[in-house]
């Protein structure tokens, strides 16, 4: 028998390289992933700010006008107003004279046929929505929609309830919000029984994501016993070898 130790090493394989141009397209893609949310986020920011500006800025009388006495335009100065203004209005209608006022108003509101519907459907939702004062939007759910086998998310907005809920053949019924793709702000109400509805653990947030992408970003699954998604392994495309 032969010494294994006298035998001469065998060579190792030569590691495949990545080609320059698979690498290039990798960082580019790498960099368009890091600046585009960035970047959209600052220019919509920019028009939002652009779009106040431009609505509140000329009601400003020119002796309070910045642009006055600087020889450059200051932006956010009417988002700055508007903020003001509207800190202005709450402070001043939490006192007995702006309570009365607002009871005067909403009470020529309330006369006007059409109008007075808007405005207490719009009050309501923003009372609920701001002041928090009901469970509404907080919890993602799972239902068989527009036939069986057929899965669609959507939002509970709360439990139904009145003339609803006592004509419908279910011991309870959950009012679902079905948002569309990819502007969630429209959709349609849907009153589901509670029985037939599947409770998801993604957020509020993590579910609007999921509409507004159309499905394609979705969330970690599964996650770890503190509610965080646990880590999930991502191929990096720069360091896979290239196929030949």
């Amino acid at each position: 028998m032969s010494d294994p130790a006298s035998q001469p090493p065998q060579k190792a394989r030569p590691r495949r390289r990545i080609g320059l141009a698979n690498r290039l397209r990798a960082y580019f893609f790498a960099g368009v992933l890091v600046t585009a949310p960035i970047s959209l986020t600052i220019y919509i920011a920019w028009l939002l700010i652009d779009l106040i500006d431009s609505r509140i800025t000329p009601l400003i009388p020119l002796k309070y006008h910045p642009e006055t006495y600087l020889p450059f335009s200051i932006p956010g100065i009417g988002v700055l107003v508007l903020v003001i203004l509207m800190t202005l209005i709450g402070a001043l209608t939490a006192g007995f004279l702006g309570r009365l006022v607002i009871r005067a108003g909403e009470a020529i509101v309330n006369r006007l046929p059409v109008v007075r519907s808007l405005y207490g459907a719009l009050k309501q939702i923003m009372e609920t929505v701001l002041a928090q004062k009901s469970n509404a939007f907080r919890q993602v759910v799972l239902f068989e929609y527009p036939r069986p086998n057929c899965w669609a998310l959507g939002f509970v907005s709360g439990a139904t309830t009145g003339e609803v809920q006592e004509k419908v053949n279910a011991a309870e019924v959950i009012n679902v919000f079905v948002p569309t793709t990819p502007n969630p702000t429209s959709g349609f109400l849907l009153f589901i029984p509670k029985s037939d509805l599947v409770y998801l653990d993604m957020s509020i947030e993590e579910g609007i994501k999921m509409v507004v992408s159309g499905g394609i970003i979705a969330p970690p699954w599964p996650k770890k016993p503190n509610g965080e998604p646990a880590l999930l392994p991502v191929a990096v495309a720069a360091d896979q070898p290239e196929r030949k």
